[in-house]
């Protein structure tokens, strides 16, 4: 390890000290995420911003199908977005409530985001990575896909409230459709909508039924996709151009920009925890 840290250039080392200097008179960063800023170059661009390190994977002809920074913080921006997402005494965070209608949510005066995938594809695994610096916060996960049934609500500190929703597909709720359909029209205070896609399969004919409903509502939303640690390099880059393309030709309201991600080396957290922030209006 020490070794690895010795390749990090002079400037670079010099710059991220000046980075975590600015965080810490502004704001409290998370003592991981300074751990991250002393990685080396590479692993530091594997671990932040997956997307740009399987930039250099891939052919010259093929770079320009990907969109790779229409939102491209600096560290210093990931760095103050952690703080939403540590809890303190005046700013908790904590699982709220579980409904299974619009009208048994709670009433919450908070910018709203929701997460929405088909079962097994890893959204209660991604949910407890996104709240992991709460490590008090109950996320439930299941080895048995469908084990969420409900919208489950979590106050994330006085920012925003984060909305787990049940899985579609397999072991679905009857009234998956009825329950999350209400939810996303109706729902006033929803910013964006997080539609997850496992990366190992790609788009499946189930998450027709999340993206029709995103795009008829004329909903922003934005494809995640889990489980990047599982596949092999070659394979990860064919479903992700597949799949920004799919979203380049056959969307309306899809973020451009795709967002990678891995529950359990926790690649591409940083960054979504930093975009989250940006649209709920809490990255000044």
């Amino acid at each position: 390890m020490a070794a690895q840290r010795l390749r990090l250039g002079v400037a670079k080392l010099f710059e991220m000290s000046l980075a975590l200097g600015r965080l810490s008179r502004t704001y409290s960063t998370s003592q991981v995420f300074a751990e991250v800023l002393q990685l080396p170059t590479r692993q530091l661009t594997k671990l932040v911003y997956p997307l740009q390190e399987l930039e250099r994977h891939l052919a010259p002809n093929t770079r320009p199908e990907l969109n790779l920074r229409i939102f491209d913080p600096s560290l210093e921006d990931i760095g103050r977005a952690e703080s939403c997402f540590s809890a303190t005494a005046r700013s908790r965070i904590e699982y709220l409530t579980s409904a299974v209608r619009l009208d048994h949510a709670p009433d919450l005066p908070r910018p709203e985001v929701c997460f929405i995938g088909r079962s097994n594809v890893g959204k209660s695994s991604l949910i407890k990575a996104l709240l992991s610096l709460a490590p008090e916060v109950e996320v439930r996960v299941s080895k048995k896909p469908g084990h969420t049934k409900k919208m489950n609500f979590f106050k994330v500190g006085k920012y925003f409230t984060l909305v787990d929703m049940p899985g579609y597909g397999y072991r679905a709720p009857e009234d998956f459709v009825d329950m999350v359909e209400t939810y996303l029209k109706e729902r006033r205070n929803l910013k964006r909508t997080f539609l997850l896609v496992d990366s190992v399969v790609g788009i499946q004919k189930t998450d027709s039924i999340a993206i029709e409903m995103c795009e008829e509502f004329a909903l922003p939303y934005v494809m995640v996709l889990t489980k990047i640690d599982k596949p092999s390099k070659g394979h990860l880059l064919k479903q992700v151009l597949q799949i920004q393309k799919f979203v380049n030709t056959q969307t309306q309201g899809c973020f451009p920009q795709l967002f990678p991600v891995s529950s359990v080396t926790y690649s591409g957290i940083h960054l979504l925890r930093c975009f989250i922030a940006n649209i709920t209006g809490n990255l000044h």
